[in-house]
Order: structure tokens, then C-alpha cells, then sequence
């Protein structure tokens, strides 16, 4: 499977998937896209030999009103409409300020969960 630059791999899903069980010490439900990554064997393997601690649900096919990461990434976006970087590793240095400022902000990480009609319990 090839990807592009930026995209998850199977790899860093399943890191992922270990980091928040740990940080969250709970079982988790998870509810994602339709990235390969998300339905890779390797992640299937890893969700099935933790089936206690993972619950998967799946968004619709195209459905970006119910996914509280588009406003996460339309709010970067809107963020750096001016920038002008000089290269692509500036471009991704920027993009990834951007999104620790705005992981920063917490009020407005749960306000893209209550934008899709969701609760957020957790984040402080």
C-alpha cells in the first residue's frame, strides 16, 4: 500500500491506539474514518487481541459533519491562510505549530465534538 507524505500508517495507528488505552486507562471507543491505515490487517490484528479495550465505530462513507477533526483541520487552515513558507518542511513545520496552538485550546477541541453531536468526557 503506498501512502502519501502525512498520511497514518498501520504502524502509528496501532501507537496510537497503545498512547490513548494508556493515557485514558479505560476501554475506548473509537469512531474513525475509512483510512487504510484504520482497516489495515496489522490494525484489525492489534484491535482483536485487545478486544476488551477497544470499541470501533466507523463514520459513513462521506460524512465531514459528523467527523469533529474537519473543524480541527478547517480552524488550522483558516489559521494560516496569510503564511508563506519557503519550503515544504516550513509548511509542515507551520501546520504543526498550528495544531499545538490549537490543542492548547481546549474549549474549542470540545466545540468540534458538540459541532458533530458529540460528548467529550476527559478533557480538562
Amino acid at each position: 500500500m503506498s501512502t502519501e507524505a502525512g498520511d497514518a500508517h498501520s504502524a502509528q495507528v496501532v501507537a496510537a491506539l497503545r498512547y490513548f488505552r494508556r493515557k485514558v486507562g479505560h476501554p475506548l471507543v473509537v469512531v474513525w474514518d475509512r483510512l487504510g491505515a484504520h482497516r489495515s490487517n496489522e490494525v484489525k490484528r492489534f484491535v482483536e487481541s485487545h478486544a476488551s479495550d477497544f470499541v470501533l465505530e466507523s463514520f459513513p462513507a462521506y460524512s465531514p459533519e459528523l467527523n469533529p477533526e474537519e473543524g480541527c483541520n478547517s480552524q488550522v487552515k483558516r489559521s494560516m491562510l496569510n503564511s508563506t513558507p519557503e519550503s515544504t518542511e516550513e509548511l509542515l513545520r507551520q501546520v504543526r505549530a498550528a495544531f499545538g496552538r490549537l490543542g492548547r485550546h481546549h474549549a474549542a477541541l470540545r466545540g468540534f465534538f458538540a459541532h458533530a453531536g458529540l460528548s467529550l468526557h476527559g478533557l480538562t
